[in-house]
Parts: structure tokens; sequence; C-alpha cells
């Protein structure tokens, strides 16, 4: 790790990523070979490529005549084969003629079966090459000259295209729906009542969509309702209650307290808990100036506005806790075993009990007798292991970094070649493009297209197999990468989508930053050990790959980078801050490197501050794209991020505006942005947060570390960050000792939840 003023121009370009094709080929040309000799056993042997009708196919073409005579005379070889007389054949269905190819698969397998089974005269019951042989050895034992073809090397079989599978058309990548307005009747009735107390009259379609039908007879009847529209806190609450109610508004109303319970929990799930403990609750309320907490939660809890739950502790020695409104006092009742007492929002608690029933149907319901041994295809080490989980088990955890992604992309392969309809799901279309880059050279197009979706599109149905009858994805093995962004709520909606007899993979680095929403799913069934945990026994490769490992593990070493893939940049203030990372961005790294200005990240701990997102990217606008903003501060070539929905990032770049929005070119395709969504859902996006860079890697990153971020700092935060490089890091270090320290003693901040203790009274542990 070298310490410079900037990137020098003599930097040589690092080391680049190398690719082979591996025992993949290998099990390819093999297969060809088979596929050459006559006796169709390629075709018997492979349970099926993921496409209609490629075994009879492939059957027709070995040379014997019997497969094609007989698709012939059933009129079903238009269908399934190549051959002719399909015109005269009444015209079958897909599912008819797929039936009808089985048949006679299967037919053709047991005559083979029995052939073999009989003892073979010399030189006879031979056909294609090992005939050829035998009249070429024959011809020279008589003194004749062999024919010239006999001993030529075979001209490899033409390979035909697969069809592409049937799946559903892919739009447009638009920005999706957004809920529908409230009446305009409804937002004039809260402006009303907004401007009575004394309310920013822009909150009212905020106000009204949250509030639905009757918003404004609900707002003056209880003012506090103004805390569910998003940033109104309770000080501002407070005074609109007062200029609404008058003499009437106390700090002991009930109204208030119930409000302020149901705030506090919307703010904890902001921090990624799916629920508060009681006391913790109780604690919060007394803060926000509730004179009576307990009562204020058995009022919110008769209300309906939240849940309490009772989960029993395994800890030895812990007090239990007291009971919740109505629950655990009954005369008798048991006391010796400790309790925890939990109140969270009925969205989150529903979510995360849904999603510990989904998973224990899939770990319960994959058939016991599943075969345990699948073609490995020469995998060794962590691969071949997860392989081998993957075969026995319908959940299966793997951990490890970026290069580690190897290794459920050689399981994706493997479970394709058994014929499974497997899938990798990816958060972003950047996390597809890499995972996909990593399947077998010798793929189809068509077929590694429909193998690596993005996550998004494949709940939404625009990308991957889609849909059955049931409403269930048409999938035998889901891989999804990059798990540990999985909040409670899509985790949920991911595992019950699986049919029954599914196998689920979860595939990340734990050390990276948990998800933007409630929950730490991936880390829970870490810690529960209830399914197979496969580790990854292979390291990032590189000075940077060193580094990342060192900060995963707690040490901030000192690397070696001589080709000056690590450079640290010491600044003494925010303003040198900004001043040094345009200089790296626009000049320094496109210099030593070659990269555009657009292939380098910068990545700031917040938006607000000196050396924030906001200073950052205006200082980067006006260097790399000035320009008067006129598009709502936006202007043709800016790179923005787009959050469709709260907790997803999409990186892309403005197009141009019209009527209709603010167009966007991103990943998965061109992005509308309606004008009213454009200030809640655009940033501009040439430096981001940790949180919005996580699941991206880009050429070179920039790490800006201003003084005031020394507090922010974790592990977790600084392993994120500087992960996302693949070939150069800058360091804009202005923080001093709190770098080392934060990755020594800043772990992960704890979240609430209770899925850990919902599967392990479901699942049985893990053998």
């Amino acid at each position: 790790m070298s310490t410079e003023p900037e990137t020098t121009e003599n930097t040589g370009p690092g080391t680049a990523d190398g690719t082979g094709d591996g025992p993949a080929t290998e099990a390819a040309t093999e297969e060809e070979a088979v596929s050459e000799n006559g006796t169709g056993e390629g075709a018997a042997e492979e349970p099926g490529t993921g496409t209609e009708g490629t075994g009879t196919s492939s059957g027709a073409e070995t040379g014997t005549g019997e497969a094609a005579a007989e698709a012939d005379s059933t009129g079903t070889e238009g269908t399934v084969g190549e051959g002719d007389g399909a015109g005269a054949a009444p015209q079958l269905t897909e599912a008819q003629a797929e039936l009808a190819a089985q048949k006679l698969e299967r037919e053709r397998i047991e005559r083979r079966r029995a052939e073999r089974a009989e003892p073979i005269a010399a030189g006879t019951k031979l056909s294609g090459k090992a005939a050829d042989l035998l009249a070429a050895v024959r011809a020279v034992e008589g003194g004749a000259k062999p024919p010239a073809s006999a001993f030529a090397d075979p001209e490899p079989a033409p390979r035909r295209p697969a069809p592409e599978p049937v799946r559903p058309a892919r739009p447009p990548a638009v920005e999706p729906t957004a809920p529908p307005a409230p009446a305009p009747d409804t937002v004039d009735a809260v402006r009303r009542v907004l401007a009575e107390g004394g309310a920013p009259e822009n909150l009212a379609s905020q106000a009204a969509a949250a509030l639905g039908e009757g918003a404004g007879e609900l707002l003056r009847d209880d003012p506090w309702q103004l805390l569910r529209v998003t940033g109104v806190r309770p000080e501002q609450a407070d005074g609109f209650a007062r200029a609404l109610l008058g003499p009437e508004c106390a700090p002991d109303d009930e109204r208030r307290g119930r409000a302020v319970t149901v705030w506090l929990l919307e703010q904890a799930a902001l921090a990624g808990h799916t629920a508060l403990e009681l006391p913790a609750l109780t604690a919060a309320l007394g803060r926000q100036s509730v004179p009576d907490a307990d009562a204020a939660v058995q009022s919110a809890l008769a209300e309906g506005d939240v849940l309490a739950f009772q989960d029993a502790l395994d800890e030895p020695g812990a007090t239990p806790a007291k009971a919740a409104a109505g629950e655990g006092e009954e005369e008798g009742a048991e006391e010796s075993r400790p309790v925890r007492v939990l109140v969270g929002l009925e969205r989150y608690a529903l979510a995360e009990e849904s999603l510990a029933d989904a998973l224990a149907r899939i770990v319960n319901s994959l058939a016991k007798e599943a075969s345990p041994e699948w073609e490995q295809q020469g995998l060794s080490g962590s691969a071949a292991e997860l392989v081998r989980a993957v075969a026995g088990h319908g959940l299966v955890l793997h951990t490890g970094g970026e290069a580690a992604r190897a290794e459920p992309a050689a399981l994706l392969t493997a479970a394709r070649a058994q014929g499974l309809r497997a899938v990798a799901a990816c958060h972003t279309p950047d996390g597809r493009d890499r995972f996909a880059a990593l399947l077998p050279d010798d793929a189809d197009g068509a077929e590694a297209e429909g193998a690596v979706v993005t996550l998004p599109g494949l709940l939404a149905g625009s990308e991957g197999p889609g849909r059955d009858a049931e409403g269930a994805l048409a999938l035998d093995l889901l891989v999804l990468t990059d798990a540990p962004l999985l909040d409670v709520e899509t985790a949920a909606t991911v595992a019950e989508s699986l049919p029954d007899g599914a196998r689920l993979v979860l595939s990340g680095d734990p050390a990276v930053l948990w998800s933007a929403g409630p929950g730490r799913v991936f880390a829970d069934l870490l810690a529960a050990r209830v399914c197979p945990q496969i580790a990854s026994r292979t390291p990032d490769p590189g000075p940077l790959g060193e580094l990342v490992s060192g900060i995963g593990v707690g040490e901030l070493n000192q690397v070696e980078a001589p080709g000056k893939e690590i450079v640290i940049v010491p600044v003494r203030d925010a303003g040198e801050a900004v001043h040094r990372t345009v200089q790296l961005v626009a000049d320094s790294v496109p210099r030593a490197f070659g990269f555009a200005p657009g292939e380098t990240v910068v990545i700031t701990p917040g938006h607000g501050g000196a050396a924030g997102t906001r200073a950052l990217n205006a200082a980067l606008k006006e260097r790399l794209n000035p320009g008067p903003g006129r598009f709502g501060g936006f202007d043709p070539g800016d790179l923005v991020v787009h959050s469709p929905a709260p907790g997803r990032s999409v990186p892309g770049r403005v197009v141009d505006a019209d009527a209709e929005g603010l167009h966007l070119t991103c990943a998965d395709g061109p992005v509308v942005v309606a004008k009213e969504r454009v200030e809640r859902s655009v940033r501009h996006g040439w430096a981001l947060t940790a949180h919005q860079a996580v699941g991206g890697r880009w050429p070179a990153a920039v790490v800006v570390l201003p003084g005031d971020a020394a507090q922010s700092l974790s592990r977790p935060w600084v392993y994120t960050a500087f992960g996302r490089a693949e070939r150069h890091l800058s360091v804009v270090h202005g923080v001093d000792q709190a770098l080392p320290r934060a990755v020594a003693e800043v772990p992960a901040k704890p979240r609430t939840t209770r899925l850990p203790l919902l599967l392990r009274t479901q699942v049985p542990p893990a053998g």
C-alpha cells in the first residue's frame, strides 16, 4: 500500500483477469463423441438440456435409422426431429408431440439394452465408425487398399442450436407503476386541515396517500396521525396538534402515545429492526415525553396498530420479561423459562413469520430419495462440496467473496446438466452480467441469458421462467447471490414463490453491509444452523483481495501494491477532500489507468456534510458535465442513481426530459421517471454511499473519509466500500486512527429480529 498525493502517470494497468474452458469444455467434447458412435447412449443418459425435443432429435441423427423411421411412421418427426414426412401427418400439439417422442425414446432405449445383453457375433451388429474400421481391417488383410475415409479424422458433428425456451416476453425496463394518486377532493380536504394547523401544504399529497380516503377528517380528529407521513417528527406533529386542538392538547393524550409508538417502530425498521424489545420501546417513549409508556403500548396493541410476541429464551440465568398486554397473565402460568417480549409492526412481523414457514417447507418438502450424486464435471474443493450439499438438501448457504462466485456458477451449470430448471438471480444488473460471465464459454447464448436474471425481474415476471398455474416460480433450483442484501419482506416473497420440492441456495459475503430494509436474513440463517453451510476456500486475488480479506477479520494490513492498485491520499479537511477527489476522478486515475470518469465510483459515508454525496456530486458535475440543470437539476449526460423502490439503487445516465418526465438509460434499458417523482427517486450518481454501491463493482473506486465521518465508520462499511474496486482503490484519508480502530473494534450494529427463534421451532438443526 503506497501513500502518495495522487496516482502517478507511469502506473501500470494492473492485472488482467483470465478465463478458461476447464472441465466443461472436455465434457462437451465427450458428449459429441458419444453422439457420433451410433449407439444413442448420449441421448439416453442425459436427462435433458432444458429445451424441448433435444434428446429425441439426437437419437434420430445417430446413424441407426430406426428412431427416424419410427418417428416418420407416427407422424411426430415434424415436431421433435429433423426428417421429412411431417407435412402429411396430422398436426399435433407440442405436449402430444413431446409425449410421443418420449415413448419412442423409451422403446429405443429398451431395445438397445436388450441387444447389448445378447452375445455379438464377430463382424455383425456393427454400424457407423465401427463398421468402417472392420471393413478397413479386412481390406488390409486381403491385400486391398483400405478406404481413405476409414482412418481419417472424423469431422465434428454439426451442433444444432437449441430452441429458445418459451418464456414471457421481456418488457422494456421502465419505472414500476406508481401507486394510484389520491383523489383530488381528499388532497384538498387535507390541504385545508394542514393550513389550519400551520403545517406545510405541500405535505397534502403524501398525507392523503398515507392515510387514505377520509384523511382530512382523520387528521382533524387525531392530529398526531401526521407522523405517518415520511419525514415528520414528533415535535412537528405536536405543534400541529396544538394549533388544531388548543387547550385540549396534552402530552398524556392517548392518541399521541399510540402515534409515537408506531413512529418509533417505523424508525426502528429504517435501522433494520423487525421488532423492538418491550423495555427498549418503553425507554424510547420516555425520551419522547410520553408520561405513561406502558399505557401507550397497551393502547397501540388494543387498536391493532402493533403486535406483541413472547419468545422463549435459551440463555441460562435470564430473567423472565414482563408479559405483554393481556398475554401470560393467567394464574399458574409457567414462569420458570425466561421469555422476551417484542413489539413490532404487523407488516414486518408477519413477513418474518411467513419467511420462517416458507423456509421450513423448502427444507422439509425435498424428497428423501433425491439423488445424492450429481455429475460434478471435474469439480473439486468448495465447488464440489456445494454441488453435493445441494443434491441432497432443499436449503443451502454458501459464503465467500467475489472470487467465490465461480462456485455457485459451477453449481448452476451442474444442475442444468442434470436437466433441472435452474436459475441464478442477482440483485443488480451489474451482478447479473458478472455472474453470467462465469458460465462456460460454450453455453448457448439464449440458455445463458435465461439462466441468470435480476431478482426484481424474476419476481415481476419480466425475466426468468415465469410462474406455473399455481403462481409458483417454474423452478427446481434458485441460486440467489448477494444474499446479505435480502430484507425480510423480499426474502419472504422469494421463499413463498418457490414450489414444493424446489431447492434454494443463498450465496453471499457475510462481511458486507446488511440489507437497507429491515431484517438480517442471511446472518440469521447462518446463526440458526438449520441447513448445510459451505464456506468457500477461494480467496480474492491480488493486493486488493489481500487488503479486503484482512479487513474482514478485523485487520487493516499494509499491502504491497507494485502496480499502484492501492493509493492513500491524506487530506486535512473536508474542502481538501472534495478537491482531491475531483482531481483523482477527472485526471489522475484516467491518466494512470485509462479509465473514463464514469468507470470510477466515489463512495462516502453519507449524503450530508461538507464531503457527503451532495457536495461531491455538485463538484464532480461542475467538472465532468457542467450545465444549468434545466431538468430538475439534471442535464443530459449526468450520471445518476435511480431508486424505484426503498433500498434499491440502479445506476444510470440522463438522456433527455419532456412532458412525460426524466428519461434515463440504465443497465436494464430505458426508464422514464415521472416529474413528480424525480426529486424523491433520482440523485446524481458520481458519488454514492456504501449502501447504494453494495452489489456493484467498478474498475476503480475512490473512498472518501473526511474527518467528520469518523463516528460513522464500522468494519462492514469499510469492507464494503473498499471491496467495490476491481483494479484500483484510492483512499482520501482524513480520519487518522479512526480507520484502523473502526476495522478492529466496530462490528455491525445489532438488529433485533425473530427469525432464528422461529426457524429453530420449525426446522431441526442441521446434522
